[in-house]
């Protein structure tokens, strides 16, 4: 018996799909590029913690912004490039990769608190963590795309088995040839495609769309983490906990997506290995931020001794008031001694009674929130009214209530003749720039502004010792107004010194300088009087902020709008009681000692101005 001749005809016809797809199209991609966006913005939260705990642990924000920057930028390309050892093993290592992310950078702000608090400010901590957060940040998008790219490579392979068997036979797609080579059945050329108007096909293997969504999704989670920070992370949990908390949510997010959608691409070993370090890693973060309280606890009583009596956090910064009760307190502000107790009066009386030696019914205090300098300025009987500029109101509020500190101020905020506004110093000018009266801002004008401010190499001073602050200054003085500011120790960075001092001439005032030594001081006005040389703003104890030990001296400048420059002298005639530290004399020897530091300063400063800070 003869078989019939086979034709193509003849021969059975292939199955539909001879491999299916192991996910849908978009069960890889939309998930990873979640991933990403939730990656993102932890990545962008710990690089925030870091500047922002630095900055408040260390100073000189721009400082410390630059160094984490920079470091992190740089060890993200290192990171991409060590990524490359793990492109063969991609599921578990990206697994490990944001385990590792997860603990470094959740436990981040604790460690570096640690340090600063048992060691004292250390910026090699700082970079050491910067380095391997950015190691480990430049390694997820590398991993990430090629688990992307192998799962659609998988996906293209089994959507295109069905016409494997027939592409040999001259079959087109696995169906009979039965159209015409312009029929339906034959692939269009590019021609013929773009004369009908048809899309290219999608190519399986398109690197270049996989990394545009890989980066989309990054730098929108980078922008929610940017927001998250600043508006929900530390309002609500605080800087140790915020860190703790994004570190778990990390932690779940890359091991959840290895786990759930590349579980096959793991091995049984791969799989515990990976399911107990996340278990580890979450168990160490929820055992810190449980923990989290005491250990601050415990860091402030290594920072401040243990005679803390008020610390809170007000929407601006950290305040810590110690010493024992009955006594003088101490005031910190974010780790900067900011009033010692036992002679802030040397201070506050340098910097307000030579400013007061003239016309002074109507006194402007800028800063001042701890009403020390209001203090000063309430024993001249012939004030009518004190305009006290504070941006925080919980400064005010804790100078107010808190006995020790109330006592300490003479109960400043109690007198009817002190009104408080929480402004910016330099907003508050630049809308009282106008003439006019009355106490309430906008138009007033004063007879004296006394600048009770922080140092100027500090992050505000680039704003409150510019060239543009002291002439919107000028513009609330009263005509033979005099204008005061501590301008940091002259002898100690004469530099910064006479840098203010050339702003305030480029504003057009004429200054008087003078620099008090804090060793020194009078009890009864003859100059004998020895003291601690402690004093505020620019000293720090023993593990605190600066970490530079005392300051020396305190420099002060005393300004006068146009014309020459005000006398250095003390109307007391009606204070009662008198001041402890100055007289005519010690201010006769703090001017020569500040024009002695004249010739230590560079010979030509430029002022100071906002879009070039010189301090």
């Amino acid at each position: 018996m003869i078989d019939p001749p086979v034709t193509l005809s003849t021969l059975p016809r292939p199955p539909r799909q001879a491999v299916r797809p192991p996910v849908r199209p978009g069960a890889v991609r939309y998930p990873v590029l979640a991933v990403v966006f939730v990656c993102s913005a932890c990545g962008l939260v710990y690089e925030l913690e870091l500047v922002a705990l630095a900055s408040y642990l260390i100073g000189d924000s721009v400082t410390q912004a630059s160094v984490v920057l920079s470091v992190m930028v740089f060890a993200m390309g290192i990171g991409s490039l060590l990524a490359k050892r793990l492109r063969c093993r991609a599921a578990v290592g990206f697994g490990m990769l944001e385990a590792g992310l997860a603990l470094v950078g959740g436990g981040s702000a604790m460690a570096l608190y640690a340090a600063f608090a048992w060691l004292g400010p250390s910026q090699y901590v700082l970079v050491a963590f910067s380095l391997a957060i950015g190691v480990l940040i430049g390694a997820e998008i590398p991993l990430l795309m090629s688990l992307i790219q192998r799962a659609e490579t998988v996906r293209s392979r089994g959507a295109g088995a069905e016409g494997s068997l027939a592409a040999p036979l001259g079959m087109p797609g696995g169906r009979r040839g039965r159209r015409r080579r312009t029929g339906r059945g034959w692939p269009l050329t590019p021609r013929a495609r773009a004369r009908r108007g048809a899309r290219p096909p999608k190519d399986p293997y398109d690197a270049a769309g996989t990394v545009a969504d890989l980066f989309a999704a990054d730098y929108v989670g980078a922008l929610a983490g940017g927001l998250a920070f600043p508006f929900l992370l530390l309002p609500w949990l605080g800087q140790l906990t915020g860190a703790l908390v994004t570190g778990a949510v990390n932690a779940l997010a890359g091991g959840g997506l290895v786990l759930w959608l590349f579980r096959h691409d793991l091995t049984p070993r791969a799989r515990k290995l990976l399911i107990g370090a996340n278990v580890f890693v979450l168990a160490l973060l929820g055992t810190a931020t449980v923990l989290a309280d005491p250990f601050e606890q415990a860091a402030r009583r290594a920072v401040y001794g243990d005679r803390i009596l008020v610390a809170v956090r007000t929407d601006f910064q950290e305040v810590v008031v110690t010493g024992r009760r009955g006594s003088p307190p101490d005031l910190f502000l974010d780790g900067r001694l900011w009033a010692d107790g036992r002679d802030e009066y040397r201070y506050h009386e340098a910097l307000v009674h030579p400013a007061m030696n003239g016309r002074h019914a109507r006194v402007l205090i800028l800063g001042g929130g701890d009403g020390l300098a209001a203090r000063e300025v309430l024993r001249y009987p012939d004030v009518r009214s004190v305009t006290v500029v504070e941006r925080d109101p919980g400064v005010v509020r804790l100078a107010r209530t808190d006995p020790d500190l109330a006592a300490l101020n003479g109960r400043a905020f109690r007198d009817r003749r002190v009104t408080v506004a929480y402004e910016d110093a330099f907003r508050r000018l630049r809308a009282g720039g106008g003439g006019g009266t009355g106490d309430g801002g906008g138009g007033a004008r004063y007879d004296v502004v006394i600048c009770d401010l922080p140092d100027p190499t500090t992050t505000d001073g680039t704003t409150l010792y510019s060239e543009e602050f002291y002439g919107l200054a000028a513009g609330v003085l009263a005509d033979g107004g005099r204008l005061v500011t501590h301008a940091g120790p002259a002898v100690a960075r004469p530099g910064t010194y006479w840098t203010v001092d050339a702003s305030l001439r480029a504003a057009g005032f004429a200054t008087r300088p003078y620099d008090m030594d804090t060793g020194t001081g009078t009890g009864d006005g003859d100059g004998t009087e020895t003291g601690t040389g402690t004093g505020p703003r620019t000293t720090a104890r023993a593990g605190t902020a600066s970490g530079s030990g005392p300051a020396k001296d305190w420099g002060f400048l005393l300004a006068a709008y146009g014309g020459r420059a005000p006398g250095l002298g003390l109307g007391l005639a009606a204070v009662v009681p008198r001041p402890r530290s100055l007289s005519p004399a010690v201010l006769a020897t703090a001017a020569s000692r500040a024009e002695r530091t004249r010739a230590r300063a560079p010979r030509r400063l430029s002022p100071s101005t906002l879009v070039h800070p010189r301090y």
